[in-house]
């Protein structure tokens, strides 16, 4: 009977050590993510808004020369001229914001500090939420991706919580 508590405790801790792993890998990849957001609300706000309508008649120009009707490119050609003022500051605080707030739960999830655990429950919630509500208006692979990984995220970090709870009672 003690052989076969060992071998569960030990395929147990095979298990956490699994899980612990994935939950490290789906931070680094929310790091990285946070990182980017960051970087790109920066790189937004100090772009100019001629500066974006040139690199849009750069990027669609061939396109427009091959096809005057493309919906696609005439769409973004016009929402580049028209990114502007408030909105491309909203813009730019919204990217930088996300990303402070992503990369400080993060910090705190793989700092393994309690307080990190609810708060992200909170935050990553929160996301989930308005990712669903602005899913409900339109489709986006990438916004289906990341609010995947921020389930995946939350998961994790609910079962990581768990566990440190344990441990630091000493019962795990």
């Amino acid at each position: 009977m003690a052989k076969d508590a060992k071998k569960n405790m030990e395929a147990m801790n095979k298990t956490e050590k699994e899980i612990h792993w994935l939950f490290d890998l789906t931070l680094a990849i929310k790091g990285i993510h946070a990182f980017v957001e960051l970087a790109g609300g920066i790189a937004l706000y100090l772009i100019s808004p001629d500066s974006i309508t040139r690199a849009a008649n750069f990027l669609f120009q061939s396109e427009l020369g091959e096809d005057p009707g493309d919906v696609v490119a005439n769409y973004l050609l016009a929402a580049a001229q028209n990114f502007g003022g408030s909105s491309k500051t909203f813009a730019a605080l919204y990217l930088a914001s996300h990303g402070v707030v992503n990369g400080l739960v993060v910090l705190g999830l793989w700092k393994e500090k309690t307080w990190a655990y609810p708060i992200s429950f909170a935050v990553i919630g929160a996301f989930i939420a308005y990712q669903l509500y602005l899913l409900a208006f339109g489709y986006s692979l990438w916004l289906v991706i990341l609010t995947i990984l921020d389930v995946l995220v939350l998961l994790l970090a609910w079962h990581e919580y768990t566990v440190l709870k344990a441990r630091r009672r000493g019962s795990y």
